[in-house]
């Protein structure tokens, strides 16, 4: 199960030249934008249920 979730620097700079080729320069700071937009979002209703 430890073997999923080792990644060296080889592996992360080839993902990170496939995520370049698919999406393009010009996509991923919008990718960014709305992964973060998403994870804020999660965050704030994981709060609000705390509250309540």
């Amino acid at each position: 199960m430890t073997l999923l979730f080792s990644f060296g620097g080889q592996e992360i700079i080839i993902i990170l030249v496939i995520v370049l080729l698919l999406f393009g320069g010009r996509k991923i700071p919008e990718l960014m934008r709305g992964l973060g937009k998403g994870i804020k979002e999660f965050k704030d209703a994981k709060d609000e249920d705390a509250k309540d």
